[in-house]
């Protein structure tokens, strides 16, 4: 299983870009459709404090959305960050 999970919804155009970040470095994703999901997207925003998507997991590590881990990636911390 991997250790990103991406928190998403139909349609959501800074969605569709991170996932598209991460497939095009070959790194695999879970994700959540929240867009039938209010349940979990409640518990997101108590867990998180956000209530916009993407909401970017690394394990049990929130990183942010798109613009988080478009600068994780460009600063090559992504590579790291999974590795430990």
């Amino acid at each position: 299983m991997s250790n990103i999970t991406i928190y998403s919804r139909t349609p959501c155009g800074y969605c569709h870009l991170a996932k598209r970040l991460l497939k095009d470095r070959g790194l695999a994703f879970h994700e959540v459709d929240l867009t039938t999901q209010s349940n979990i997207e409640r518990e997101l925003v108590t867990r998180t404090g956000q209530r916009t998507v993407p909401q970017i997991f690394i394990g049990d590590r929130f990183i942010g959305g798109y613009t988080e881990l478009a600068l994780l990636i460009r600063d090559g911390r992504l590579t790291s960050m999974l590795a430990g």
